[in-house]
């Protein structure tokens, strides 16, 4: 039990862990069934099954169909969602307290006993295609997922987590099903709560609807992938700007200078007063779009810049986010710099927690990563331990010109860019 936060943990004879924290100011609970695997553990000929699943567990079950479901969730006022990951597929709903043993009630039925009816299959298949039709659309989204191919060439997580035409197409009923089973079992899942709930009451509840779900182990997924320095050009004469997308290997989810890196995000792409925004945006008028962004898996992680531009500056705008990759490795953070960053950063920490969803999600991540719970003052403590020196020996490490990866996406024209350039703008 953590006593700053009320919260507790139950694991069943199945396997299932169940947690909850309590917030007793609260008049709603957030409800979430976790699959402690996602695309990352797809074959290439399976690639997006997991979100296929996740769809065609919304259109019903042995006891309701999808407008029933819809119906019931509509009368009590209750959101019901999920969403598929590189690691974890979850299923979650929020609801006042007094109408959590409804809201659990078709929670439980959606996950454990969907039907996948031949007929329900073929027309997702269709929604599906034309989602993966959109985000082909979306430029951001489109170089993001280019870049992500190659950087994690060869690998599961480099593959897109709609899946592909081909393999959606590919998908039957039996190898849904068959996928459900596999996955959908006690020893890979986690349940967790939070918001105005008594987890002994809530535990016997969840008992109910879960004890029956078979056990097994929590699925082995691939070994950790090896970083690909590609430089990727790829002419969309569609698109009316360039797309860029700059990384590097980064730390892991759990790994010790985590904190360290999150630093080191928000200092070079992490907000508006960040040096690449300040630089390139605010200084040059180069690009109306500049972040950076970290992305940590269970062992492994990226560091990525994206920024969108003409074509005619698109080098010039490689050039200045190289030279700030550069300037972190070269000098020392200032004072003031680094107070901002942690501060911008235990903001983030803080605010991020402020919800019953928010927690919820929390308590699962927390317990699917690190087997444990972290108080607030960690939290604060881990951050405020970061000094200059670590994110300049990080940014040092990281920023290596034969680690650096690079996608331009667009109406490249005469754009060109090699491995010499890159190590060129960093020297």
């Amino acid at each position: 039990m953590n006593t700053e936060r009320d919260l507790r943990r139950t694991v069943l004879p199945n396997g299932l862990t169940i947690l909850t924290e309590r917030m007793d100011h609260l008049r709603s609970v957030a409800m979430g069934v976790w699959i402690k695997s996602g695309s990352r553990g797809e074959s290439a000929e399976l690639n997006g099954i997991s979100h296929f699943v996740e769809h065609m567990l919304f259109k019903g079950t042995r006891s309701r169909t999808a407008q029933h479901i819809a119906r019931e969730m509509d009368s009590i006022g209750g959101n019901l969602d999920a969403f598929t990951g590189k690691e974890t597929i979850c299923f979650n709903v929020k609801a006042l307290g007094e109408h959590v043993p409804i809201a659990l009630d078709v929670l439980a039925d959606l996950v454990l006993n969907p039907v996948f009816a031949e007929n329900d299959i073929e027309r997702e298949r269709g929604v599906i295609l034309e989602e993966i039709k959109v985000d082909e659309d979306n430029p951001d989204l489109l170089v993001h997922e280019i870049f992500m191919q190659g950087f994690w060439r060869n690998h599961p997580l480099g593959k897109p987590i709609l899946g592909t035409a081909e393999t959606i197409r590919g998908f039957d009923r039996a190898r849904l099903v068959d996928y459900h089973a596999g996955c959908f079992h006690a020893g890979n899942m986690v349940f967790s709560a939070a918001g105005n709930l008594d987890h002994d009451d809530f535990l016997n509840v969840v008992m109910e609807k879960f004890s029956v779900v078979p056990g097994g182990a929590t699925l082995q997924e691939p070994s950790a992938p090896a970083a690909s320095a590609q430089i990727q050009l790829r002419n969309k004469k569609s698109l009316e700007q360039v797309q860029i997308c700059i990384g590097v290997p980064a730390p892991h989810i759990t790994a010790s200078d985590r904190y360290t890196a999150l630093i080191l995000n928000t200092v070079l792409g992490g907000g508006m007063s960040s040096r690449l925004f300040q630089r390139i945006r605010e200084e040059h008028g180069m690009a109306y779009a500049i972040y950076s962004e970290l992305t940590p898996y269970r062992d492994a992680g990226a560091l990525c810049v994206y920024a969108g531009t003409s074509a005619e500056k698109a080098r010039d705008v490689v050039r200045l986010v190289l030279a700030e990759f550069k300037h972190l490795k070269e000098v020392p953070l200032a004072a003031e710099e680094l107070k901002r960053a942690k501060d911008q950063l235990k903001g983030n920490l803080l605010m991020g927690l402020e919800s019953s969803s928010a927690r919820m999600a929390n308590l699962a991540r927390q317990e699917m990563y690190f087997h444990q719970f972290f108080t607030v003052d960690q939290l604060i403590e881990w951050v405020e331990a970061v000094d200059a020196e670590s994110v300049q020996r990080l940014a040092g490490h990281l920023f290596d010109p034969a680690r650096i990866a690079a996608t331009l996406l667009g109406r490249l024209g005469k754009v060109k860019l090699d491995r010499a350039e890159l190590v060129e703008f960093l020297s």
